[in-house]
C-alpha cells in the first residue's frame, strides 16, 4: 500500500485560568474536572466516568467559582478564560466530604448476601458465601464496606459515616440473581445514571432507565424486569461503568483480590477491541475494556463474557496419536457429542518427541514420495500474526508449493479480490468509527450488532448525532431499528439493486465529475453498462420500490460523506466479487471515498482474517499481498528465505478438498495437511464432502486447543495455547496492528503454537534449499536476512525475533511498527513508514495504490445464484453468526455465560411462513438440501424474508454447513454459504447435548 497524503492536524485553543491559587491553563471547552485531573489535582466525582458524558447529578465533584453564590459541579462547567476555582478550599471540601458521607450511610454494611433464585438456595454473605450456589459466585472475603469507587474516595478524603445517618438508611431492596453473567445488588446503587448513560448513549441498547420520581426513583431493566428476562444483550457496558459494585460480573461476587491485571486483545470478531484481563491463581475472573483505539473501553458479550473457554475442561493436555486400526469415520461426526465424547478410544497420549516425529517425518515422507504438491496447509485467522506468518513460510519453504489457506476463502476473498482489482489494496478504506464524520451509512450484507457489536455502537452513536443508517440485506436485523432506510432486497439479487443505485446517479446528474475525471478509469464502461439497471426495471427483480432506490441514491451522492460496511452477505456467493465490484463503483461516481466519514469497509469475521491475510496466508500472495506470479517478489522471497519457491499459485480451501479426494493418479493429489487452529469439518460448505476429504489424506496433523470436529479425522492431534496465554500480535479490520500479552499459563503440556510450528519445520527441513552461490546475501544491512535454520531465540518461542522478520518481508505496510513500538503504544495503524509516522486512519486521500494511480471500474451483470429454489425445494437458506456464538462455536460453546444465554440451535422462520407450516415457535423441523439436512427447533424472526430460514453454524448438533453449497465465486474462489435451496418439513430428532453450561455447573 502506498503512502497516503496525511490529514492535516488542527490543535484545539488554549485558555488560562487559576486553581486552587495556581494559573493553569485548559484546552477551549474543556471542563474544570478534565483540567485539574491533568494537572495532577484529584476532586471526587462518581457519577462522571471519562468519555461519558457528564451529568453532574452525585455533586461529589463541586468546587467553589469566585464570585458565584452556589457551588459548580465540576465535571460539567467549563472552564472560562481568567475564571478563579478552589476545589480544596473549606467550604467545597465539606460539601464534597457531605455528599460522600450520605451515599455511603445508605450502603450495606457488609458484603452482600446473594440468594441463587434458580434453585432457592440462600448463598450466603461475605465471607459466609457458600460454594453450592450458582457457578459464578466466587465464594470468599469481602471486605466490609467495600463498595468500589465510593468507598476508595471516601478513605481518600477521611469521610466517617454518623450512625445518625445510619438510622435513616433506605430499605434495602433484594438482590437479582437472574442474569447468567451479572449481579445487580441495589443496595448499593447511588443512583449516579453511569449505568443509563452506558446502556442508553455508548452502547445505545435501550434497556437500563430510571422509573418512578422522588425518593422513589429507582433503576429498571426494561419494564422493571429482571435483568435475566429483560432485552439485554450482556455487553457489560453497565457492569464496567458502575462505580459501587451495584452491578458487578457474578465471578467477582466474593473476593475482589487479583494476582495481575495482563493487557490483551479480545479473541473474537474483526474490531480488535483492546482487554485487560484481571487474572487470580491463573485463572482469569474477568475481563475489562481497555480504552483502545477500535474500541474505547467498550466490549460486548463475548468480549467481557467468554473468556473462560482457556479454562475448560475439554482443552487438549498432550499430544495425541491415532491409535493402530482405528479407522477414521467421517460420517460419525454426525453423532458426535462434542461435549461428552471421550477420545480415548480412538487417540492414545503420547509424548511430545514421538508426536513431532511422527508428525513432521511423514508430512516430508510424503513430499519426497509424491512432490510438493501432495501436502497442503490451513493456518488460522485465530492465532496472531507471527503464527500465521511462520506457518505460510513452512508451507513455501518446506511443503514446497503454495498450498496454503486460511477462513479469508471463506468470508472476504471476494472482497478482496475485488478491492485488489479496483483500488489496488485488500484493506479498508477508512476506519469503522469514522463513521462519526458521515453523513449516511450503508450498511449492506452485514448484521453487525451480532456480529460485530462494538463497531455497531459507532454506526447507532452517529445515527444519534443525525447520520442516516442504510440497511440493505434480505433480512432486516436489530440495526434496521436505527435505520433512516431499509432496503429488504430479494436474496441474491445484490447486483441488481446496486447497479440501478448507480444508474440513479448517473441518470440524475449526481455523478462526481471532477472525483470520476481526475481518480478513476474505465467509467465509459460503467456508464454504459447500468443504462439498463433503471430503478424502475430493477424494482420487480430486486423488490425494492423504484421510488425507494432512487432516494437512497440521491442522499447517498449529496452526503457529506458516505461509508459503505458489509459482511459476508454480499461476498459469500459466486457473484460476491461482482457484489463488490458494484460497491466500489458506487463510492467512485459519488466521489465517497478517500475523506472523512467515506469509504470502503468489509467488516473482517475474526479477530486476526486481515493480519493472517498480511502476512501471507493465502495461496496466490507472499506477505504485503505480493503474487506470487511476481518475478521480482519471486526472487526476493527465494534469497530471503533463501529456498526455491513455486511461482504459480496455491490450492484454495475448497479446492484443497477436492485435491484430496482426486485419484491416485492426479500428480497434484493433496495427500497430507497440516491444519492449525482451524475447523474445516464444520465451517467448509457441503460438510459430508469436506469430511470424507479430510478422512481420505493419507496423513492429518491437526493443531489446535480443543478436541475439533477435524482433531477427530486427524493421525496426529498437537495441543497448543489459547490466546490468553501466548504473547503475539493481530491486526483488526481498521488495519491497526495489536499486541496481545500471555496473561495465564497453558495447560498441561500445551505448547506455544509458534514453537510447535518451528520444531515441525526443523523435522522436514527446506524443501529445495538454494546452492551456496545463492545463498541469503545482506539486503541492505545487518540482520535483515530471514533464519533458515528456524532458530527464533527469545521468550514466547521468539515472537519478537519472528515479528521482526515478518515486518521485513511485509516491506512498507508495517515498517515504522517495531517491537519496541507495540509494546509502548499497543496499537499502530499501518500503513506506517517510518518511527514518527503515527499511521493512517484514513487512505486513498490523494491516489490510489494501482498503476496509474486511479480506480478500475468494473462493470457487473445479473449472475444468479448456482442453486435456485424449485418445487422439491422451494426455501432459501441463509447461515451467519449469532451475537452470544462465533464461528464454529468450539470457544464460545466451552464458555459458560455464552451457552447458559444462548443454549440450542434454532432456525429462524417468519411468522407468516410458520403459519403457513402449521409450526409454533420451538417446534421442531427438518430442513434438507441436496447436500444434508438437520433437525433443528424453530424461532419466529419477523425480519427474515418469507422463503428463507437462517441458521447460525456454531451448533456441531445442527451443523448448517452439511446444506451449504460449495459452488465457487471464479474470483474470489469463495464459497456460496448465503444462498442455496431447501426444503422443511414438520418434525424430525434434534441431536441431544450435555449442555457446556449445564456440564460446567454440575463440576463446580
Amino acid at each position: 500500500m502506498n503512502a497516503p497524503a496525511k490529514l492535516v492536524e488542527v490543535l484545539p485553543q488554549t485558555v488560562e485560568f487559576r486553581l486552587d491559587d495556581k494559573t493553569i491553563n485548559a484546552f477551549e471547552g474543556e471542563t474544570i474536572l478534565k483540567a485539574a485531573q491533568r494537572h495532577g489535582v484529584d476532586i471526587p466525582h462518581l457519577c462522571y466516568k471519562d468519555g461519558y458524558r457528564a451529568d453532574g447529578n452525585c455533586r461529589a465533584c463541586v468546587v467553589e467559582i469566585q464570585g458565584e453564590r452556589t457551588l459548580a459541579p465540576s465535571c460539567c462547567r467549563s472552564v472560562t478564560a481568567g475564571m478563579e476555582v478552589q476545589a480544596q478550599s473549606e467550604r467545597a471540601l465539606k460539601s464534597q466530604k457531605m455528599v460522600l458521607e450520605m451515599l455511603l450511610s445508605d450502603m450495606p454494611d457488609v458484603g452482600y448476601k446473594w440468594t441463587d433464585g434458580e434453585r432457592g438456595m440462600d448463598c450466603g454473605s461475605g465471607a459466609a458465601m457458600t460454594a453450592s450456589c450458582h457457578p459464578g459466585l466466587d465464594p470468599g472475603s469481602m471486605v466490609v464496606g467495600q463498595h468500589g469507587e465510593l468507598s476508595e474516595w471516601a478513605a481518600r478524603m477521611d469521610v466517617a459515616v454518623r450512625p445518625e445517618l445510619k438510622a435513616l438508611r433506605r430499605e434495602q431492596p433484594a438482590a437479582d440473581m437472574s442474569h447468567p453473567a451479572m449481579a445487580v445488588n441495589m443496595d448499593a446503587c447511588i443512583q449516579c445514571n453511569r449505568c443509563v448513560r452506558a446502556c442508553r448513549e455508548e452502547q445505545v441498547n435501550d434497556v437500563i432507565g430510571f422509573a418512578l420520581r422522588g425518593a422513589h426513583s429507582e433503576i429498571v431493566f426494561d419494564l422493571n424486569d429482571p435483568m435475566g428476562d429483560s432485552s439485554c444483550v450482556a455487553c457489560g457496558e453497565c457492569v464496567q461503568a458502575c462505580p459501587t459494585g451495584a452491578l458487578m460480573p457474578k465471578t467477582q461476587v466474593g473476593s475482589q483480590v487479583v494476582d495481575k491485571k495482563v493487557d490483551s486483545v479480545c479473541p473474537f470478531c474483526g474490531v480488535g477491541c483492546l482487554v485487560t484481563y484481571n487474572v487470580r491463581d491463573n485463572k482469569i475472573i474477568s475481563v475489562d475494556g481497555r480504552d483502545g483505539p477500535a474500541n474505547h473501553s467498550r466490549l460486548c458479550v463475548k468480549g467481557r463474557f467468554g473468556f473462560d473457554y482457556a479454562h475448560s475442561p475439554q482443552r487438549l493436555t498432550v499430544p495425541l496419536i491415532r491409535k493402530a486400526g482405528v479407522p477414521k469415520d467421517p460420517e460419525a461426526l454426525q453423532h458426535l457429542n462434542r461435549d461428552t465424547a471421550d477420545w480415548s478410544g480412538v487417540f492414545r497420549e503420547a509424548t511430545w518427541e514421538e508426536a513431532l516425529a511422527l508428525a513432521g517425518g511423514t508430512l516430508k515422507s510424503l513430499r519426497d514420495t509424491h512432490g510438493s504438491k501432495s501436502l497442503a496447509g490451513f493456518g488460522s485467522a485465530k492465532g496472531s500474526n507471527e503464527e500465521a506468518y511462520l506457518f505460510q513460510k513452512l508451507v513455501r519453504t518446506g511443503f514446497g508449493s503454495n498450498n496454503v489457506d486460511h477462513c479469508t476463502r471463506l468470508c472476504h476473498a471476494s472482497s478482496v479480490a475485488a478491492l485488489l482489482e479496483g483500488v489496488g489494496s485488500g484493506a479498508v478504506s477508512n476506519q469503522v468509527n469514522d463513521v462519526e464524520h458521515s453523513g449516511l451509512i450503508f450498511v449492506i450484507g452485514s448484521n453487525p450488532t451480532s456480529n460485530h457489536p462494538v463497531a455497531a455502537t459507532w454506526m447507532k452513536n452517529a445515527a444519534k448525532k443525525g447520520a442516516k443508517i442504510v440497511l440493505a440485506d434480505p433480512r432486516i436485523t436489530d440495526i434496521g431499528q436505527h435505520a433512516w432506510r431499509t432496503l429488504q432486497f430479494k436474496a441474491d439479487t445484490d447486483v441488481a439493486m446496486l447497479n440501478a443505485l448507480i444508474h440513479t446517479v448517473i441518470e440524475e446528474g449526481l455523478a462526481d465529475q471532477d472525483f470520476i475525471s481526475r481518480r478513476a478509469s474505465n467509467y465509459a464502461a460503467l456508464k454504459e453498462n447500468v443504462k439498463g439497471y433503471s430503478p424502475e426495471a430493477m424494482e420487480p427483480i430486486c423488490g425494492i420500490p423504484a421510488q425507494t432506490l432512487r432516494e437512497v441514491a440521491r442522499e447517498f451522492a449529496k452526503a457529506k460523506g458516505a461509508m459503505i460496511l458489509w459482511g459476508m452477505g454480499i461476498s459469500q456467493h459466486v457473484h460476491g466479487t461482482d457484489n463488490a465490484r458494484c460497491l466500489i463503483a458506487l463510492s467512485t461516481v459519488t466521489g465517497q471515498i478517500g475523506k472523512p466519514g467515506s469509504g470502503l469497509h468489509p467488516l473482517r469475521g475474526q479477530n486476526n482474517v486481515q493480519g493472517a491475510s498480511d502476512a501471507g496466508l493465502i495461496p496466490m500472495m507472499f506477505p504485503n499481498y505480493q503474487r506470487v506470479t511476481n518475478k521480482a517478489a519471486h526472487a526476493w522471497f527465494e534469497e530471503f528465505w533463501n529456498t526455491k519457491l513455486d511461482d504459480q499459485p496455491g490450492y484454495t480451501v475448497v479446492e484443497i478438498m477436492h485435491k484430496a479426494l482426486a485419484p491416485d493418479s492426479d500428480p497434484h493429489k493433496v495427500r497430507g495437511m497440516y491444519i492449525m487452529g482451524e475447523n474445516p469439518a464444520m465451517s467448509d460448505p457441503d460438510l459430508n464432502h469436506a469430511r470424507h476429504a479430510l478422512g481420505s489424506l493419507s496423513h492429518l496433523v491437526v493443531q489446535d486447543i480443543f478436541m475439533t470436529e477435524t482433531a477427530w479425522l486427524a493421525d496426529v492431534v498437537l495441543p497448543a495455547t489459547a490466546w490468553p496465554e501466548k504473547t503475539g500480535t493481530v491486526s483488526n479490520t481498521d488495519r491497526m496492528v495489536q499486541l496481545g500479552k500471555q496473561a495465564i499459563d497453558a495447560p498441561g503440556e500445551a505448547k506455544p503454537d509458534l514453537w510447535i510450528i518451528q520444531q515441525l519445520a526443523k523435522i522436514m527441513g527446506p524443501h529445495a534449499p538454494l546452492p551456496p552461490e545463492g545463498a541469503v546475501r545482506a539486503l541492505g544491512r545487518p540482520g535483515d536476512a530471514a533464519r533458515p535454520d528456524w532458530n527464533y531465540e527469545g521468550e514466547h518461542a521468539g515472537v519478537a525475533a519472528v515479528y521482526e522478520e515478518m515486518r521485513q518481508a511485509m516491506h512498507a505496510a508495517i515498517s515504522g511498527i517495531t517491537w519496541e513500538r507495540l509494546q509502548r503504544e499497543s496499537s499502530v495503524t499501518y500503513p506506517c513508514l517510518s518511527a514518527d509516522d503515527p499511521g493512517s486512519p484514513t487512505v486513498f486521500l490523494d491516489h490510489f495504490p494501482t498503476e496509474d494511480g486511479r480506480v478500475k471500474l468494473v462493470p457487473a451483470d445479473i449472475i444468479p445464484a448456482n442453486e435456485r429454489p424449485d418445487v422439491d425445494y422451494p426455501f432459501v437458506l441463509i447461515t451467519g453468526r449469532q451475537l452470544e456464538h462465533w464461528h464454529t462455536g468450539s470457544m464460545t460453546r466451552r464458555t459458560v455465560v455464552l451457552d447458559a444465554i444462548e443454549p440450542m440451535a434454532t432456525a429462524s422462520l417468519c411468522g407468516a411462513d410458520l403459519q403457513s407450516l402449521g409450526l409454533q415457535p420451538g417446534d421442531v423441523i427438518t430442513v434438507q438440501s441436496r447436500r444434508g439436512q438437520v433437525a433443528i427447533h424453530v424461532r419466529q424472526d419477523d425480519g427474515t424474508p418469507r422463503g428463507a430460514v437462517f441458521i447460525p453454524f456454531a451448533y456441531y448438533e445442527a451443523a448448517a454447513n452439511l446444506m451449504t453449497n460449495a459452488a465457487l465465486d471464479p474470483f474470489g474462489k469463495i464459497p456460496e454459504f448465503k444462498y442455496c435451496a431447501v426444503a422443511i418439513r414438520r418434525g424430525g430428532q434434534p441431536a441431544v447435548t450435555a449442555g457446556y453450561g449445564t456440564q460446567t455447573s454440575a463440576s463446580h
